[in-house]
């Protein structure tokens, strides 16, 4: 089967189709760091991780271009609030400019995804490095007859939403039909509808936040800054365009119309990932019903998180319930079990050894909960041949597991304290799982004296080991 992927704009799973034979070039929407992540953040992080990893695994060379909006009205008003007492935010500091807040927690977002295994992308650029693409973003729309500059002088610039007669079809509406844009004071627009591509500074602004424009001293719209990077990095066209479901409008639909409205193909596949509910419902801070990936990383390890953040399909929903992570972990158990028991020395992967009906089930739109199903089937089988004293069919199925474990990215989540599994630890791992396998054997023999001197040795060494139904789990003391 080739690769297909639903393509929002077409509504329609699509055969995926590089614009470069052997290439992908693929955007997703990266964070506006006015806050710490939240479980959505990280969601959509690793649903494209899953997607670059297997584009990879395909053969496909990938560029990933994940960007950082570090200037936006909610960056400035939260550096503002910290000027102010009392600071109700407990994440604030006191008189923090809104550059150095925004690198904080553009800091906070890296050490999200590099805990769950979220390989950085090839490039990963801030709004504010990209003015000057900006500028010429906005004149090629003005000279088009697609954007205006306010006529109230405040120096805001407009893109015309009735200039582009596309308007409103990547989510299939009528520009009637849509709310004003929020994003401006609508005095200076022709529609208000129109959504700001340049904002005038305004009284009370740091001077800071603004930046020397034909237009006058402002800063950039947030639609246009993605418009901007993606064709600075990746080209007028490219492949992939991805983020999270809540960015098809107006953000997505916003970034499409400019890009088109100036000349450019733009992508050609939108890829969404659904959003992530508590018991059925809404996150919401004022509900008090919402878990951040720091939570759930202090509950359990980031295999376990990743896992669970992992597996539902990407375009559906994600509920988290109390008993979501102890779930996961029991899964993942399974799978570590397993290979310790089967003494697999770990390694780079083959993608030889990654089953058909995994391949099968990843081809069609990342279908990852058939994918895992194939998973725990291979350890089932893998266990059954360890039963009856199979080695060559453990081996097998070990080697199969390790790649669709390699495959999903869950390989890469780090160990608590953000250790990263480097050539070290890889090498560690692999003499810690032969010892088990070992004291695994002399317990199967009854030689108990001989798995007691194993487990010994290797508590003396640092090493914990625990004891489950599904075989034997190690850690490092933190003695």
């Amino acid at each position: 089967m080739s690769l297909r992927f639903y393509d929002t704009a077409t509504a329609e799973v699509r055969e995926f189709t590089s614009l470069t034979p052997g290439a992908a070039r693929v955007y997703y929407c990266g964070a506006t760091v006015q806050g710490m992540p939240h479980v959505g953040h990280v969601r959509s992080a690793i649903a494209f991780d899953q997607l670059t990893r297997w584009l990879r695994v395909r053969g496909y060379a990938v560029t990933v271009v994940r960007n950082v909006t570090d200037i936006d009205d909610k960056i400035l008003a939260k550096s503002r609030a910290s000027f102010e007492e009392p600071l109700e935010d407990p994440d604030a500091v006191p008189n923090e400019e809104w550059w150095a807040l925004a690198y904080r927690y553009e800091q906070e977002f890296l050490k999200a995804y590099d805990a769950l295994g979220v390989q950085r992308p090839t490039y990963e650029p801030r709004a504010t490095g990209h003015i000057p693409e900006m500028h010429q973003l906005i004149q090629q729309l003005i000279e088009r007859g697609h954007a205006y500059p306010a006529s109230d002088g405040s120096g805001d610039v407009y893109f015309d939403v009735r200039s582009w007669p596309a308007y409103g079809s990547l989510t299939r509406q009528n520009v009637d039909d849509m709310q004003a844009a929020p994003d401006a004071d609508p005095r200076g627009k022709r529609d208000p509808r129109d959504f700001a591509l340049w904002k005038g500074w305004k009284e009370g602004e740091p001077e800071t936040a603004a930046w020397p424009s034909p237009w006058g001293n402002g800063r950039p719209g947030w639609h246009l800054e993605c418009s901007a990077m993606v064709t600075r990095y990746l080209g007028t066209e490219f492949d992939i365009h991805g983020g999270g479901l809540d960015l098809r409008f107006p953000h997505h639909e916003n970034e499409m119309a400019q890009s088109q409205a100036a000349g450019h193909p733009f992508a050609r596949f939108w890829m969404h990932n659904g959003m992530v509910t508590y018991a059925g419902e809404k996150m919401s801070k004022s509900v008090g019903n919402t878990v951040s990936p720091a939570e759930m990383l202090q509950l359990t390890t980031p295999r376990v998180v990743r896992y669970y953040l992992g597996q539902a399909h990407y375009r559906s929903v994600l509920d988290y319930r109390p008993t979501s992570l102890q779930e996961a972990a029991a899964a993942v158990e399974r799978i570590d079990g397993f290979l310790a028991k089967s003494g697999h020395a770990g390694g780079a992967p083959d993608w030889a050894d990654l089953p058909e009906e995994f391949g099968a089930a990843m081809d069609d739109d990342l279908n990852v909960p058939r994918a895992l199903a194939v998973l725990h089937e291979t350890v089932r089988a893998g266990n059954s041949a360890l039963a009856v004293n199979d080695s060559a069919g453990a081996a097998r199925a070990a080697a199969a597991v390790s790649a669709m474990t390699a495959a999903l990215g869950l390989d890469d989540a780090r160990p608590a304290g953000g250790a990263e599994k480097g050539p070290e630890l890889t090498a560690l791992d692999a003499l810690v799982r032969s010892q088990l396998a070992e004291r695994a054997a002399a317990r199967a023999g009854r030689d108990w004296a001989r798995a007691d001197a194993i487990r010994d040795a290797l508590t003396e060494a640092g090493v914990v080991v625990e004891d489950s139904a599904d075989g034997a789990r190690w850690s490092l003391s933190r003695g």
